[in-house]
């Protein structure tokens, strides 16, 4: 016999719709349908003033296969996420263990380490144009050095990486303290108590409890940082002799789509990130089963 739906149980179907359809709205608008556009853009060409795209099929993977723009630009979005993740996690959990405890003008800090977060991407770019000035800037007068810390290839998209590790220091910060608020106060009484130092409860209390957190922060980390744009964009003029040693992969998209009216070639680039970025993440979730511990 069919069960019959009450009048509650419509309701509460009805308003659960209503409250999400906003969000799923949002998400198929601005997040699946761009991605399945791009993907279907990647097999044509641009035509003249954006119309009339000629169907080309594998024909634009064939040429960002053989194209070593591409291939430059992946080892300097790889580069610059090599540097960045690793140290900017390393150092936030440090910091969110040492704020964790009972400090004198502790939500002071808190609040000085989140600032980069919420400052303008121009206004930082400025800052640390500044400081990385060969000739007057801060760094290079205070040491006594002679470093072209923006314009030396060799160098420059390390250069940049350390002001990527400075702006996201604070978000991943605040994430391993939410992640801390749950490790009960018993184990470190116990470690204690055991004879544990500073460093065994963190790496044997500490590390394991917190993994989920901190395996979350290393994948959005690694995917915002192979999506690095803003910082080489506005760090990085054309006429500058490192502009092909700190080009990425986002950035070479941007070329190719908007200022060489290239959409189809562009887009081919971005799905290319988007397969790296997968394998990335599928190395991630298969990796994590032997270090995250999920109680």
């Amino acid at each position: 016999m069919k069960k019959k739906i009450s009048a509650r149980q419509k309701s509460e179907f009805l308003w659960g719709w209503i409250f999400i359809l906003p969000t799923m709205i949002g998400l198929i608008v601005l997040n699946i349908y761009p991605m399945i556009n791009t993907i279907v853009q990647s097999f044509y060409k641009t035509g003249d003033f954006g119309k009339g795209n000629v169907f080309v099929g594998l024909k634009n993977y064939e040429k960002v296969l053989g194209d070593s723009e591409v291939w430059q630009a992946l080892w300097n979005t790889i580069k610059y996420a090599i540097v960045e993740v690793p140290i900017s996690v390393v150092i936030a959990l440090l910091l969110a263990v040492l704020l964790n405890k009972k400090l004198k003008g502790r939500s002071v800090f808190r609040t000085i380490f989140f600032l980069p977060m919420v400052v303008a991407p121009a206004a930082i770019a400025m800052v640390w144009k500044w400081l990385y000035n060969s000739n007057f800037g801060l760094i290079n007068n205070v040491f006594n050095i002679k470093v072209n810390w923006i314009s030396n290839p060799a160098i420059s998209i390390y250069s940049i990486a350390l002001i990527g590790i400075w702006s996201v220091l604070g978000y991943n910060m605040v994430l391993f303290l939410a992640g801390l608020q749950e490790v009960p106060r018993d184990y470190y009484e116990a470690a204690e108590i055991d004879g544990a130092n500073g460093f065994d409860k963190l790496v044997h209390i500490t590390v394991p409890l917190i993994s989920p957190t901190i395996f979350f922060v290393i994948v959005t980390r690694i995917i915002g940082a192979m999506q690095v744009f803003d910082l080489i964009y506005m760090m990085i003029d054309l006429n500058n002799p490192a502009w092909k040693k700190t080009e990425s992969l986002v950035f070479l998209f941007y070329k190719y789509s908007f200022e060489q009216s290239k959409k189809g070639y562009g887009a081919t680039v971005v799905v290319v990130l988007l397969v790296v970025i997968l394998i990335l993440t599928v190395i991630q979730l298969i990796g994590q089963k032997k270090w995250v511990h999920y109680e």
